[in-house]
C-alpha cells in the first residue's frame, strides 16, 4: 500500500481516536462530522474485535460495510457517512492510500420525494410555535435555510438595509445570500435587541467570547468578544466548549427547536413525518409554484447540482391539482 500525506503535519496525540479528532479539527471539519467519524471508526474497530485499522484492509472494510447494510439495515446516507469516515481515517490519519476502494460495492441511492407541507399547514404550525421559537421557524420557512445555518447566524450577517442575510459556510463550505423577508424585519430587530442583552452581560462578567470559525480567534483575538460576531440566536445559558473546554455562550440548540416544532406539527394536525427541514422543502416548493425559475431556487437553497433542486418540481406538478385526474371529469361533471 502506498503511504504518506506530506502536506499534513505529524500527529501529536498518542491514541488513534484522539489522532482522528486532532486531524478533523486541523482540517476545520464541523463538530457534527467529528462526532460521526469517531462513532464509525470506534464501531469499525469493535466490529473486528479491537484490531488496529493498520492491520486491516479491503476485506475488513467491505465486511463492515456489508454488515451495516445487510444486518443493521442502515440507510444509504448512513452507509456513505460510514464509508467517508473510514476513508478519512485511512488517508488523513494513517496516511494509507486505498487503491481498492472503488471495488467496494455501494448501495444504490433511491430518489425519495420530500415531505412538503401546504401553505395552510405551514401557517398552522408556525402559529402554534411558542414565542421563543416562532421567529426562528418563520425564518426557516421564509428563507429556505437549513436549521444549522440559521442557528449559526452572526449579527454581522444580517443586512437590514439591503434586506438580505449572508449564509456563511453552508453545505459544501459555500457562502450564499438569501432574502430577509420584509415581514420579519421588525421581529429580527427585536431579536437582536434581546441578543444584545446577553452580549452586554457577557462583556460585563468578563466571559470568553463566542466560538470563531476557521481559527479566526488566533488571527483576530478580540473579534470573538465583539457585537458583530455575536449569535443572532444565542443560548440563554453558558456551556463548556467540547473542543477547547472554555465556558462560553453557544448559539441556541437545534434539539430545543426540533422538540418545539414536533409539538406544533402534532397540534396542527400534520400527519406526515414533518421536521424543521420540512420548512425548507416547503419554501422551495412554494416559490417554484409562485413562478420563480429553478436556477433562482437552486441559488437560494445553496445546492451545487440543479438536479437536486429539480425534485421539488415533481411535488407540485401533480399535487395541488396541477395535473387533473380523469376521474374528476366523470365524478364532477
Amino acid at each position: 500500500m502506498k503511504t504518506g500525506t506530506p502536506t499534513l503535519p505529524p500527529l501529536q496525540a498518542p491514541k488513534l481516536l484522539d489522532q482522528l479528532r486532532e486531524r478533523i479539527r486541523y482540517m476545520n471539519y464541523s463538530r457534527r462530522t467529528e462526532l460521526a467519524y469517531v462513532h464509525w471508526t470506534r464501531h469499525f474497530i469493535r466490529f473486528h474485535k479491537m484490531r488496529h485499522p493498520r492491520e486491516m484492509g479491503k476485506p475488513e472494510v467491505e465486511g463492515f460495510l456489508m454488515y451495516l447494510v445487510a444486518q443493521r439495515d442502515l440507510s444509504v446516507s448512513s452507509h456513505k457517512q460510514a464509508l467517508s469516515a473510514l476513508l478519512f481515517l485511512y488517508t488523513k490519519v494513517l496516511g494509507i492510500d486505498l487503491p481498492w476502494l472503488n471495488d467496494i460495492g455501494r448501495p444504490k441511492q433511491n430518489r425519495r420525494l420530500p415531505v412538503v407541507m401546504s401553505k395552510d399547514e405551514v401557517s398552522r404550525v408556525l402559529t402554534l410555535l411558542p414565542d421563543g421559537h416562532k421567529l426562528f421557524g418563520q425564518l426557516l420557512y421564509g428563507t429556505g435555510m437549513r436549521i444549522n445555518e440559521a442557528l449559526q447566524l452572526r449579527v454581522k450577517d444580517v443586512d437590514f438595509e439591503n434586506q438580505s442575510i449572508i449564509v456563511r459556510c453552508g453545505k459544501g463550505k459555500r457562502d450564499r445570500i438569501v432574502m430577509l423577508p420584509s415581514s420579519l424585519i421588525l421581529a429580527m430587530r427585536k431579536q437582536l435587541g434581546a441578543a444584545r442583552i446577553y452580549w452586554t452581560a457577557d462583556r460585563a462578567e468578563g466571559r470568553s467570547g463566542v466560538e470563531m470559525p476557521n481559527a479566526l480567534d488566533r488571527k483576530y483575538p478580540r473579534a470573538s468578544e465583539s457585537w458583530s460576531w455575536f449569535w443572532v440566536f444565542p443560548q440563554a445559558t453558558h456551556s463548556v466548549d467540547p473542543r477547547s473546554g472554555v465556558v462560553r455562550r453557544h448559539h441556541a440548540y437545534d434539539q430545543t427547536f426540533q422538540r418545539a416544532f414536533k409539538r406544533a406539527a402534532f397540534g396542527a394536525g400534520v400527519t406526515r413525518e414533518a421536521t424543521p427541514h420540512t420548512l425548507r422543502h416547503a419554501f422551495a416548493t412554494h416559490i417554484l409554484q409562485a413562478g420563480y425559475d429553478i436556477r433562482t431556487v437552486q441559488d437560494l437553497l445553496g445546492q451545487a447540482d440543479v438536479a437536486t433542486t429539480m425534485i421539488y418540481t415533481h411535488v407540485f406538478k401533480v399535487g395541488g391539482g396541477a395535473v387533473r385526474s380523469p376521474i374528476d371529469a366523470i365524478l364532477q361533471a
